[in-house]
C-alpha cells in the first residue's frame, strides 16, 4: 500500500487522481477530514483507508511492513501565519516521525519542501545541498521547511530512497478550498469574472516595469507527473526543484487568463502593501538540471497551455481533477 498525506488537499488529491489512472487503488489517505470544501477533492477517488494525522503515526509504527512507499505532501502552507510552533508541531516533528519510521522499515519516502525554502533568492534557486545551511526564508513557513531539509541531509539512518521536492508557484485544479493562499491564477480567474478586471502590484524595483515581476509557475499536473516518475525510479536521493525553469511575467499570467476565458484584457496596477514590500520576489526560477539529470524528460506544461487547460476545463465548468 502506498501512503499519501495531505491527501485531501490541493497537490495531494491531484496525486491520488494520478495514481488511481495508473491503476493503484489500495492506497492510505492521511488528512484532517475536517472541512467538506476540502473533501470533494476526493470524490470518485479509490483509496483503501481515510486516516486522520493524529493517529496515522501509530498506526504506521504498528502496520510498517504493509506500506511500500509515502508521499508526504501534508503540511500547513500558510505563509501569513507567524506562530513558529504550529509549523515545528506539522511541518518538522510531523515529518522527522515519519523519516524515522521510513528509515527503520526502509520505506521509500517523497516529502514536499518549497521554494519558499530560498527566501528573497539572494543565493539564487539551485537546488544544491551545499547552500541549505546558508538560505534565509522569508516566513515561519519557509523556514519550517529549510529546518526539515537541513535535518533530513544530517541524517544517517535515512530511508532507502528519499527526495525533498521544492515545489516553486503551483497552480492547478483542487485548490477551490485554499482562500487567499490560492494561486494568482485562481484569483485572476475570479476577479475577472466579478469585475471584468484585474488588480496588479505596481513594481517598486528600478529594474522591473510594472507587472512584469517574474515567477516560475508549474502546473499542478506537471508536479504529479514527476511525483509519479520518482515512485517508479527511486534511484537517486535529495533535494530537488519542481518548476518548469522558465519564469514568465504577472502580465503574461494575467492576458493569458483573459484569452483562455475569451474576455478583453482590462488591467489596473495599485501600490504593493507597505508590509510585504520590502521581502517582495521580483524574480523566482528554478534551476531544472538537477532532476533532468536523472532521467526526467516530460515536456512541461507551458503557461499558456497550463492556464488554458485549468481556466476552460476545471475553473469555468468548476470541474475537479
Amino acid at each position: 500500500m502506498i501512503v499519501v498525506t495531505g491527501a485531501s488537499g490541493f497537490i495531494g488529491s491531484c496525486l491520488i487522481h494520478k495514481l488511481n489512472r495508473e491503476g493503484i487503488e489500495k492506497l492510505i489517505l492521511v488528512d484532517e477530514f475536517s472541512r467538506a470544501d476540502k473533501n470533494k477533492n476526493l470524490e470518485d477517488k479509490s483509496f483503501t483507508i481515510k486516516m486522520h494525522r493524529d493517529i496515522f503515526i501509530e498506526w504506521f509504527k504498528l502496520n510498517a511492513s504493509d506500506i511500500e512507499f509515502v508521499f508526504h505532501i501534508g503540511a500547513k502552507t500558510d505563509t501569513t501565519e507567524m506562530d513558529k510552533e504550529i509549523f515545528d508541531r506539522l511541518n518538522v516533528n510531523y515529518s522527522k516521525n515519519l523519516w524515522q519510521i521510513c528509515s527503520q522499515y526502509q520505506i521509500p519516502m517523497v516529502y514536499a519542501s518549497s521554494a519558499a525554502t530560498y527566501g528573497i533568492g539572494d543565493l539564487g534557486y539551485d537546488d544544491k545541498h551545499n547552500i541549505v545551511t546558508k538560505l534565509r526564508p522569508l516566513n515561519p513557513y519557509g523556514l519550517s521547511k529549510n529546518n526539515f531539509d537541513i535535518w533530513a541531509l544530517e541524517q544517517d539512518n535515512a530511508p532507502p530512497f528519499w527526495t525533498g521536492l521544492k515545489f516553486f508557484n503551483v497552480y492547478g485544479p483542487n485548490e477551490y478550498h485554499k482562500g487567499r493562499m490560492a494561486s494568482v491564477i485562481f484569483h485572476a480567474f475570479h476577479q475577472i469574472e466579478a469585475s471584468g478586471g484585474m488588480k496588479l502590484f505596481r513594481s517598486h524595483h528600478p529594474d522591473f516595469k510594472d507587472g512584469e515581476q517574474k515567477r516560475d509557475f508549474v502546473y499542478v499536473k506537471d508536479v504529479i507527473n514527476v511525483c509519479f516518475f520518482l515512485y517508479k525510479n527511486q534511484k537517486h536521493s535529495g533535494l530537488y526543484n519542481i518548476g518548469t525553469g522558465n519564469a514568465r511575467t504577472f502580465l503574461d499570467l494575467t492576458k493569458n487568463t483573459f484569452k483562455a476565458m475569451d474576455k478583453e484584457v482590462s488591467i489596473q496596477f495599485i501600490d504593493t502593501p507597505i508590509d510585504i514590500r520590502d521581502k517582495y520576489q521580483y524574480f523566482t526560477e528554478a534551476n531544472m538540471s538537477k532532476l533532468r539529470s536523472i532521467g526526467y524528460d516530460i515536456p512541461f506544461y507551458s503557461l499558456e497551455e497550463g492556464v488554458k487547460d485549468y481556466v476552460q476545463n476545471y475553473l469555468l465548468p468548476n470541474n475537479y481533477l
